[in-house]
């Protein structure tokens, strides 16, 4: 199938050079012109590291022109940090068709800021849009055109916006990935699967110490302890808690399934915190006022859970405890400007009207 890839990160190129791999037609989007002529003076190929060994594989297109890469596309794959997805969303609105697919692994609501833009651009075709719980990979790159895939997501929970037309927005991402798709409803249910704002904010903030003092530090690894993983299972029965409230059913895929040795299989499979670490690929700089994990999951993520679990009439105490911390942190408010209901312009609906919403669209 024709797949566009937006962005020029670690999990763009996983799911350029790894969609290549299986064979589909793979354009890459990124805004960088610089490095894509760089990209294209090298043959507009990618390295691909696995388990199995190396890959060299060529992609169709490497562009700067986001409607020439989508152009006839069914599946958009937009794996851009949150942050970045309004001025994506903006770029590519006016350029969507009818029966397009646009997803968002994983979003924090993502799908809702995609679909705005395409409704303010004035494009009415009837395009889907779709997140997941996680990355579909774990995955860092190794050099400006090579990248290590850790580990192949196995079950992707997704849910999608509007509802009405998940059938084929599930049909085209199946394709793409291919015995992993499990419905789970809605794109809000699909926000409250994103695992990045539980296991995230704990290790960021509870880490704030040797993240500053050491040069290179392991979050993952060293900063993995007992007691940031209790924190983190009771951040994560806030979320199921919320997620139950506003009527989801399981599985919920619980944030201890992850690391358990036994018991249900988490999104990436058995055994993958070990081979993360084992991996040696987060053993990183972290700057800690700027990483992701502080902009994205907590200001954003939580931001989010917090203000779904007021609709919900969900006490969320550890969530906001994370938030007034992160934003001592880094000397903001991220309460007040993090990504909620109102700042998306829904505050306004009750649960059944959000819930008929989500299943209608606009």
């Amino acid at each position: 199938m024709k797949i566009a890839v937006l962005g020029g990160g670690n999990g763009s190129f996983a799911a350029a050079g790894d969609f290549a791999l299986s064979g589909h037609e793979v354009r890459l989007w990124r805004r960088d012109a610089d490095q894509v002529a760089a990209h294209r003076a090298a043959g507009s190929r990618i390295l691909v590291k696995d388990h199995n060994g190396r890959h060299d594989v060529k992609l169709a297109l490497v562009t700067t022109d986001i409607a020439q890469a989508v152009d006839s596309t069914e599946l958009i794959l937009c794996p851009a940090p949150a942050f970045a997805q309004p001025d994506i969303a903006r770029l590519l609105a006016p350029h969507l068709r009818e029966g397009q697919v646009v997803f968002l692994p994983p979003a924090t609501f993502g799908s809702m800021i995609f679909a705005q833009a395409a409704r303010d651009a004035g494009n009415h075709a009837r395009a889907s849009f779709a997140e997941t719980g996680t990355l579909p990979w774990l995955t860092r790159k190794h050099g400006p055109f090579e990248v290590a895939i850790t580990i192949r997501a196995k079950r992707l929970p997704v849910g999608v916006f509007p509802l009405d037309q998940a059938a084929h927005a599930l049909e085209v991402i199946g394709r793409a990935f291919p015995d992993a798709i499990e419905p789970c409803g809605d794109a809000l249910s699909g926000a409250l699967m994103n695992a990045g704002p539980i296991i995230h904010p704990p290790l960021i903030v509870m880490n704030a110490g040797p993240i500053e003092h050491f040069e290179r530090w392991d979050i993952h690894k060293e900063g993995t302890q007992a007691a940031i993983r209790r924190v983190t299972d009771a951040l994560d029965a806030e979320r199921i808690a919320v997620r139950e409230a506003l009527g989801y059913g399981a599985p919920h895929f619980p944030l201890a399934h992850h690391y358990a040795k036994e018991g249900e299989i988490w999104m990436y499979g058995r055994g993958s915190h070990d081979r993360l670490t084992d991996s040696g690929d987060w053993r990183e700089r972290i700057v800690l006022t700027e990483h992701r994990y502080m902009r994205e999951d907590l200001r954003l993520g939580l931001s989010l859970l917090v203000s779904v679990a007021a609709l919900a009439g969900t006490p969320t105490p550890l969530a906001k405890a994370f938030l007034a911390i992160g934003g001592a942190i880094c000397g903001e408010d991220f309460a007040q400007g993090g990504r909620t209901l109102e700042t998306l312009g829904l505050g306004n609906l009750g649960k059944a009207e959000f819930q008929a919403f989500l299943r209608r669209g606009f």
